[in-house]
């Protein structure tokens, strides 16, 4: 029989990741579906969303798409949708509902397919594995990519925090009132709907 040597484990560079590697990144393993995002070239990976977290984003993305998209106002993506926030290293990031004013268009796109205009407002609901810290990261980093404003929805205390740069964040519950005027003129959507199954 052999006896192994204690040797020092092999040591090795941790890979830079771009837009064009997270492009080819299968969207399913052996163990189900996964989805990723780049943090500074860092291949960051995640289990799918559950039920939840579904309804919530459908709720805030139809409201988005009701009385912004279809009113002439800008343009709606959702369902994680990938955002170059920035290059060199590289930062995409999957956001749960966008919204685009009509300043901010026409949409521009990496040759990948991310949508390369920074968003005028990015919806994230809460997961369950979603980290304080997580969150809180992605919130600065899209402040600093030049997104005005952020909604964290959080259906376990069922708030809606909403943060714009150099300003507090305000925390909204179930019986305020969701608005956005300076990017959607007009849009109104109560807390409370926002949560319904």
């Amino acid at each position: 029989m052999v006896v192994a040597t204690p040797r020092p484990p092999i040591e090795s560079a941790e890979r830079c990741y771009t837009i064009a590697d997270l492009a080819v990144m299968p969207a399913e393993l052996p163990s189900g579906p996964v989805h990723y995002e780049l943090d500074n070239g860092r291949l960051l990976s995640m289990s799918p969303p559950g039920d939840q977290h579904g309804a919530v984003e459908s709720n805030i993305d139809y409201a988005l798409k009701h009385q912004g998209e279809r009113r002439g106002l800008g343009k709606v993506r959702c369902g994680e949708v990938g955002i170059v926030l920035w290059r060199n290293p590289d930062r995409v990031v999957g956001a749960d509902a966008v919204f685009i004013a009509t300043r901010s268009l026409p949409i521009q796109r990496s040759r990948e397919g991310y949508l390369e205009t920074i968003p005028d407002l990015v919806v994230e609901v809460v997961s369950k594995n979603d980290t304080p810290a997580y969150v809180q990261r992605k919130v600065e980093d899209y402040l600093a990519a030049g997104v005005r404003v952020v909604w964290i929805a959080d259906p376990g205390p069922k708030t809606i925090t909403v943060h714009r740069p150099g300003t507090e964040p305000q925390t909204l519950t179930e019986t305020d009132l969701l608005t956005v005027e300076d990017v959607i003129p007009g849009f109104q959507l109560p807390v409370r709907e926002a949560f319904q199954e």
